[in-house]
C-alpha cells in the first residue's frame, strides 16, 4: 500500500446506548442475522467444505472495501509483513505497489535493491507475479508472493508504456534493509535523502547530518538539499519530528482532524535540537506521499523551505493500526491531516514552489503517474477549487543562477537544479534561509 501515514491514538469507546439509537440498533441486528443466515447457507450447502476463518477474514474485507483504499484488514501473515515495513528490514525485491483500476501498478522501486537494478520503474503494471495474474489479486497477496527468503527468483510480467508486449523480469530475492537516510556533500552544500519513514528515522537524519559537517571541514553546511522524492510515508510521529529539526520552537507542524473530539491533534515544534538556518530545498514528486507530504508542508508554511519538483502525491489522511487477538490487523482511517495554514493536501497534494521536471525538457504530465485521486473509494477534499490557497505554481527559477563546477558531472537534472539555487541564495549577501515565493 502506498503513502501511509501512521499514528497511535486512543479511540473512542463504542457508545452507550440510548433511547434515540434504538432504530439504528435495530437495523444492525437485522443486517446482522442476515449475514448470520447467508454465513449458515454456505457452510451447510455450498459444493465443498469451507474454511470459517477465511469466510470472516473475507467478509470484513468486503465491509471495509466499502469505505477508503488505505483502511484495510490484514490477516496475520500481512499484518507481520507491515510491522517488518516499518522495521526497515525484509526480504523481498524492493517495490512500493499500489492497486490502480483493475490492476496492480509499480509506484517506485527502492532505491538500491533488486527491482531498482532489474530496471522496474514507475508507471510499470503489474501482469503476472510468477504465473499468477494480479489482475484480481488483493494487494496483501501481491507483497506476500514477492516477499520470502533471500536468493529465491521471483518473476514479474511487466507491461510499460512504450512496450509493444509485455515482458518477463527474473529477480532475485535479497535481504532489504533500508537505511532510511542516506547523503552526500557537494561543495559545502548537503544533501540528504529519506527513503522513507520509518522507527528511528529523525535519529539517522541528525547522524547523516553530523557526518556531512565533518566531511565539510566540521563545518556548518552552506545550504541543504531534503531529497524526499518517491517517499511513500510511514511513521506520523517521525514527519513530525523530522520537520522540527528545521524549524524553531512553538510553530505548528501538522494538525489532524477526526470525527470524535479525541481525534483532534496538533503537532507543534520544540525549542530543541534545531538546525542552524541555513538555505533548504526539498526535492518533491508524485511518488512523495503521506508523511512526505506532511513535511514538506510543514516547511513550505513557515517559508523555511523552498519546494521543488512536480507535485506530490496528495494523500491527506492519518490511519492508525489496531492488533486484533489472532494476530491479524486493521488499519483505519482516523482523521484528515492539515498543515500549519490549515491547507487539506487531499486529492491535490503540495504544489512546489518551482516546478521542475526530471529533465531540462520541463515537467511531463504523465499518464501513469499514480496519485491519490486514482484511487477507488479516495475522499475527496473538503474545500473548494477557489478556496485554494496553496502557492501559485512557478516555473521558472531566479535568472542569476549559473551552474557551478561540481553539480556538471550529475545526471539527477532536479537536484542539480537545487544545488545551482542553493549556491546562489548562499552566496547572495544577507540571506540565510531560503525562502519560497511570496504568496
Amino acid at each position: 500500500m502506498v503513502g501511509l501515514v501512521f499514528a497511535l491514538v486512543t479511540l473512542a469507546a463504542p457508545p452507550s446506548p440510548n433511547p434515540n439509537s434504538a432504530a439504528h440498533g435495530d437495523q444492525t441486528y437485522k443486517q446482522l442475522e442476515l449475514f448470520a443466515r447467508v454465513l449458515s447457507y454456505v457452510e451447510n450447502n455450498y459444493v465443498e467444505q469451507v474454511d470459517q476463518q477465511q469466510l470472516m477474514y473475507g467478509a470484513i474485507k468486503g465491509m471495509l472495501e466499502t469505505l477508503d483504499p488505505h483502511t484495510v484488514f490484514m490477516p496475520p501473515e500481512v499484518f507481520k509483513e507491515m510491522k517488518i515495513d516499518t522495521s526497515g528490514e525484509f526480504g523481498g525485491l524492493g517495490i512500493e505497489i499500489a492497486r490502480k483500476n483493475d490492476g496492480i501498478v509499480v509506484v517506485a522501486p527502492i532505491d538500491d535493491t533488486p527491482a531498482q537494478r532489474a530496471g522496474i520503474k514507475s508507471g510499470d503494471q503489474l501482469l503476472k507475479i510468477d504465473d499468477e495474474s494480479c489482475r484480481t489479486m488483493e494487494l496483501s497477496r501481491a507483497i506476500q508472493k514477492m516477499r520470502g527468503p533471500a536468493g529465491k527468483r521471483v518473476m514479474l510480467t511487466i507491461m510499460r508504456e512504450g512496450f509493444a508486449q509485455p515482458r518477463e523480469f527474473a529477480i532475485i530475492r535479497d535481504h532489504i534493509r533500508i537505511a532510511s537516510v542516506e547523503g552526500a556533500l557537494y561543495g559545502g552544500v548537503g544533501y540528504v535523502k529519506v527513503k522513507n519513514f520509518q522507527e528511528r528515522t529523525d535519529v539517522s537524519l541528525h547522524k547523516e547530518l553530523e557526518r556531512l559537517r565533518g566531511l565539510n571541514n566540521n563545518r556548518e553546511l552552506r545550504g541543504l538539499v531534503v531529497d524526499l522524492r518517491n517517499n511513500p510515508g510511514g511513521l506520523l510521529e517521525q514527519a513530525v519530528a523530522v520537520s522540527d529539526r528545521f524549524l524553531p520552537g512553538n510553530l505548528t507542524i501538522v494538525s489532524t482532524r477526526g470525527r470524535q473530539a479525541a481525534n483532534f491533534t496538533e503537532e507543534k515544534s520544540k525549542e530543541r535540537d534545531t538546525e542552524k538556518p541555513y538555505p533548504i530545498v526539498v526535492l518533491v514528486n508524485a511518488g512523495s506521499a503521506s508523511a512526505s507530504e506532511i513535511v514538506a508542508g510543514a516547511l513550505q508554511d513557515h517559508q523555511r523551505a523552498v519546494i521543488l519538483g512536480t507535485p506530490t502525491f496528495g494523500k491527506g489522511s492519518v490511519q492508525t493500526v489496531i492488533e486484533m487477538e489472532d494476530g491479524s490487523g486493521l488499519k483505519l482511517t482516523i482523521a484528515r491531516y492539515y498543515t500549519p495554514r490549515g491547507r487539506s493536501i487531499q486529492e491535490r497534494g503540495i504544489n512546489p514552489d518551482f516546478v521542475v521536471g526530471e529533465t531540462e525538457a520541463g515537467p511531463q504530465a504523465k499518464s501513469d503517474q499514480l496519485r491519490e485521486k486514482d484511487l477507488k473509494h479516495h475522499f475527496k477534499n473538503e474545500a473548494d477549487a477557489a478556496d485554494d490557497d496553496a502557492p501559485a505554481l512557478k516555473v521558472n527559477l531566479p535568472e542569476n543562477l549559473k551552474a557551478w563546477d561540481v553539480t556538471d558531472k550529475l545526471q539527477d537534472y532536479q537536484l542539480k537544479v537545487a544545488l545551482n539555487y542553493l549556491n546562489g541564495v548562499s552566496n547572495a549577501p544577507g540571506r540565510v534561509t531560503a525562502k519560497a515565493p511570496t504568496r
